[in-house]
């Protein structure tokens, strides 16, 4: 996703609109699609979340009440009649039946199209997979009921109807669907598991970066458990009470671990790997939304990983 910061020039192919006052008090969503009268309602959802359209340079909601003298920046969107393409992607099926399918998610590969990733993503995948996917989140997201970041591997669950969908999507509210991962992180923890509680929010400053809120940040909360301790890194098996964006990412950083070769948290982290952080979804238990019968699967750390394991020791 794309945020544009303050101090960004203008894409030559982006809109900006000053609104007037017969937008001031109207919804986001609902002036857009006033403002763009081809583009439907369903789109414009995926683009305000994607971060395709700002407010004062800033992602808002699509509820947002837009005020006097509020400037719309609005990125170039792809042609109107886009439609989601099917490619003809591997994909990694650890279990599939009528409802779900379970997906060992790829190191590099992006979850759906969003800005600058129109193409060759999960989702493009996913449709040439199969024609039977919930439209909840819309038709950029054919069963996508979580995601992970594009340099994440790991587990995924699919939703291949809309009830799957609302049963999954339930069980990350209540946190009966839960997520393991394995994280090499910098510098030795002693602790042998800890939890980290800490809301999390946008970061003021760069808008493509979550950071730890403690004033409007989103309750978050991560547990860990040393695996393996080397000479200046810890493999840590994290667990997810709560799902915020980068949430792993950003309690690592914030006590002074950071995820080795993250990109964006974290300093001194990419000397040892520099090709995305070291970060796998291994695991993931839910119930079933048909059987109700309790599931799990796990898959093993992908061979870049290992790899680097393997030097350490």
């Amino acid at each position: 996703m794309i945020y544009l910061q303050k101090n960004l020039k203008l894409n030559k192919k982006m809109k900006k609109i000053k609104i007037n006052n017969d937008l001031v008090n109207v919804r986001l969503d609902k002036a857009i699609s006033i403002l763009l009268e081809s583009t439907s309602r369903s789109k414009i959802a995926t683009y305000i979340d994607d971060g395709l359209i700002l407010v004062n340079s800033k992602k808002e909601k699509a509820s947002y009440k837009l005020k006097e003298n509020d400037e719309i920046l609005i990125e170039d969107f792809p042609n109107e009649h886009y439609d989601l393409e099917a490619e003809n992607i591997s994909l990694d099926i650890v279990y599939e039946d009528d409802d779900i399918i379970v997906i060992n998610k790829p190191k590099g590969l992006v979850v759906h199209p969003g800005a600058g990733n129109w193409n060759h993503t999960l989702a493009n995948a996913l449709k040439f997979h199969s024609d039977n996917l919930s439209k909840v989140n819309g038709e950029f997201r054919p069963g996508i009921v979580h995601r992970l970041d594009k340099d994440t591997a790991g587990l995924l669950i699919i939703a291949k109807n809309d009830e799957a969908h609302n049963f999954l999507a339930s069980q990350l509210v209540d946190h009966t669907l839960g997520r393991n991962y394995y994280a090499l992180v910098l510098g030795v923890i002693n602790e042998n598991e800890g939890k980290i509680i800490a809301p999390i929010g946008r970061d003021d400053k760069y808008r493509q970066k979550m950071a730890v809120d403690l004033r409007d940040g989103k309750y978050a909360e991560t547990y860990f458990k040393v695996v393996e301790r080397f000479a200046n890194s810890t493999l840590v098996d994290c667990a997810l009470k709560t799902g915020r964006t980068h949430q792993i990412r950003v309690h690592m950083n914030y006590i002074s671990h950071p995820v080795i070769g993250d990109p964006l948290y974290g300093k001194g982290n990419r000397k040892m790997y520099d090709d995305g952080q070291l970060l796998f979804a291994y695991k993931i238990h839910f119930i079933h939304p048909r059987t109700k019968k309790e599931m799990e699967f796990s898959v093993p750390l992908p061979k870049y990983f290992l790899d680097i394991l393997e030097s350490l020791r």
